[in-house]
């Protein structure tokens, strides 16, 4: 790269562009920037403002509590239990319900369980064996019910056994029964209350309804016309979340109640209502051995002689999780003037869009951009060539114009003459016409020169004064 071209590129670099307003008559270019305009309100008006609403402060930090409780009594008579009712001191799990709680449906009993000595229970492949080697002592059955003492129990003459453990005995049934032990669950009622603060905006709320009517929770049932009596039937709940009732209380499964409260603090603050949503979270489709929802737990009693032993129960049932969100909003200048300061920018890409379209993508781009793009030289630069462009002329010899002026007057005389002598126009029309072309030529040589020296700073000047 040459010096001229060095010092052309940083005589670049100090260049400024500036925005240079063309009225385009092209009705495609201008439909498609109305299009754009109209777009871009349209979105800023209805989306941002309408449904998004942001021109409003939220806040996102809520704060809640959650208490349940369950209520409903049932009645089984089996033949491992007999007789028996049951409350909610044995079906609810744990007894005081928070945002988790667990309704028991069914239950597989195995009572009277007495530590001591008894074979494994079979199926378990680490408790299996062929012969006492295969137990060692003091190891644990994996995935099983105690302790190997290194026996090798087998019945008759079967080559196969089970390893001897020390454990509550006997072992685990595992029988397990075809229809739910308490099918009258589907009836209990459960109450969700649920308290909400939004503290940014010091707003609090609860799902229950303000009233000093102490009947109301005995005799108000949820429904969506009823949002704020939080008594909730069990059965339903199932419903509204898409299972059937008989077939999650046999193997047990997991609900979710989702609280969502979205408040709008700009409007009243009875506007402000919970809603609810059910599901089942658990994967109700897949049926594995994994599958529903179930756990142990045991009761211990002690007998006369003081020796401790213990029923236990494997229960099957439906675990709840509460699950609150919600957001509050307000109106504040800030996010509002952000928005609209972003619509603004996307009225300016909008342009930008149409302005590439004019000058790069129409049949007539080229004229388009030789319009909108014009080069203007600074003021001591346009200073420059006038002033070169005056001392070219004050250089030019001034006798020549001189003559060429007396010989085009010497002419003229010549011609008024010539037309008073008839005879004679045909001796004098030659002359002058050499004569009046080598005056022309004299008259123009200098008006030449001016004119090639001094082209830019006319260009110039002529630009500047159209400009203003």
């Amino acid at each position: 790269m040459g010096q001229a071209a060095w010092k052309g590129f940083a005589l670049s670099l100090f260049d400024y562009k500036t925005a240079k307003f063309v009225v385009a008559k092209s009705k495609k270019v201008g439909l498609l920037y109305r299009v754009l305009q109209l777009t871009i309100l349209l979105y800023l008006l209805i989306w941002v403002f309408l449904i998004k609403k942001s021109y409003q402060d939220i806040d996102t930090s809520l704060q809640s509590a959650v208490v349940t409780k369950v209520k409903g009594v049932a009645y089984t008579n089996t033949t491992m239990l007999g007789e028996r009712l049951w409350d909610v001191a044995d079906f609810v799990i744990p007894s005081q319900g928070e945002n988790v709680f667990f309704v028991v449906t069914n239950l597989i009993v195995t009572p009277n369980q007495r530590q001591g000595i008894c074979a494994e229970r079979e199926g378990i492949p680490d408790g299996e064996c062929s012969e006492d080697t295969d137990c060692h002592a003091g190891e644990s059955v994996v995935a099983g019910h105690g302790l190997k003492t290194g026996r090798c129990l087998r019945a008759g003459n079967s080559t196969r056994g089970t390893c001897e453990i020390f454990a509550w005995c006997p072992v685990e049934t595992k029988s397990m029964p075809t229809d739910p032990l308490l099918k009258d669950a589907e009836g209990f009622t459960i109450f969700i209350k649920n308290f909400i603060r939004f503290p940014k905006f010091n707003f609090s709320k609860a799902n229950v309804l303000e009233t000093n009517n102490k009947n109301f929770l005995k005799t108000c049932h949820f429904s969506p016309k009823n949002l704020y009596c939080p008594i909730f039937r069990l059965g339903s709940i199932v419903r509204w979340a898409g299972a059937d009732f008989q077939d999650i209380a046999l193997k047990g499964g997991v609900i979710g109640i989702h609280i969502e409260w979205d408040c709008d603090l700009d409007k009243a603050a009875s506007e402000c209502d919970p809603h609810y949503y059910f599901n089942r979270l658990d994967n109700r489709h897949t049926k594995s051995i994994s599958s529903g929802y179930n756990f142990r737990f045991a009761r211990y009693y002690r007998d006369s002689n003081g020796v401790e032993f213990r029923d236990l129960m494997k229960a099957y049932g439906i675990r709840f999780d509460v699950i609150v969100n919600g957001k509050a909003g307000k109106f504040n200048i800030i996010p509002t003037v952000i928005n609209i300061g972003s619509g603004l920018a996307l009225m300016g890409a909008g342009a930008f869009f149409c302005d590439l379209v004019l000058i790069y993508l129409i049949r007539k781009s080229e004229f388009y951009r030789d319009k909108k793009f014009e080069r203007v030289r600074g003021q001591e630069e346009e200073a420059n060539v006038e002033l070169e462009a005056n001392q070219i002329e004050e250089e030019l010899p001034e006798d020549k114009p001189r003559e060429g002026v007396q010989q085009d007057e010497q002419l003229q005389e010549l011609a008024q003459s010539g037309r008073k002598q008839n005879d004679s126009c045909q001796l004098f029309e030659p002359a002058r016409s050499g004569l009046l072309e080598k005056a022309m030529v004299n008259v123009k040589q200098p008006q030449i020169l001016q004119t090639v020296k001094t082209e830019d700073a006319v260009r110039a000047l002529g630009r500047e004064q159209i400009q203003r």
